[in-house]
């Protein structure tokens, strides 16, 4: 279940956050999508390629009918764990305020991230997303991404061009902790 900060508020009923992010025509919504996986292999922090390809795989229909306009999509499997590789290239990459040409679409598999919009009046909101969180960010979205405190994250991302995921910062400052 998704969780909103928005000023001095904290909401956590799907309906008021959805209600917030309608704005910015952001999409949001929990769904256990239950499967043949099993919890085993969404726990682990290195999987074989047969094993990311199953997880890519069983969540392809679902992608496919909440973006059933594009003609291609393109996904791909986020694990990041404290011994990740590519976490701080990430952390930096992601966590400024950037936008995409492309839809950003994202289903949370296990642990927990944070996104960070900005709504049109100019204040900063952020989001946590948590096991069985979808998120649809339009392009053109003003936003952030960090994994949250434990580090440990595995979701599904798609989107319809090759391209579109590139992020543009745009040189916002971010104002952590808002309040």
């Amino acid at each position: 279940m998704s969780i909103l900060k928005l000023g001095n508020s904290i909401l956590t009923q799907e309906t008021d956050i959805q209600q917030e992010l309608a704005c910015l025509n952001i999409q949001i919504k929990s769904c256990d999508l239950e499967n043949s996986l099993g919890l085993e292999i969404l726990t682990q922090d290195v999987l074989t390629y047969l094993e990311k390809e199953q997880i890519l795989q069983s969540h392809k229909s679902f992608f496919e009918s909440y973006q059933p306009q594009a003609d291609k999509i393109y996904y791909d499997l986020l694990i990041l764990h404290p011994g990740s590789p590519n976490l701080y290239s990430l952390a930096a990459t992601y966590g400024r305020y950037h936008i995409h040409t492309d839809v950003e679409a994202l289903y949370v598999l296990s642990g927990e991230a944070i996104f960070g919009f900005v709504r049109p009046d100019g204040s900063q909101i952020e989001l946590l997303l948590q096991t069985h969180d979808y998120i649809y960010i339009p392009p053109g979205c003003e936003h952030w991404f960090s994994p949250a405190a434990s580090l440990h994250f595995k979701a599904v991302r798609y989107f319809t061009t090759a391209n579109g995921w590139i992020p543009q910062h745009t040189g916002r400052t971010l104002k952590l902790g808002i309040s």
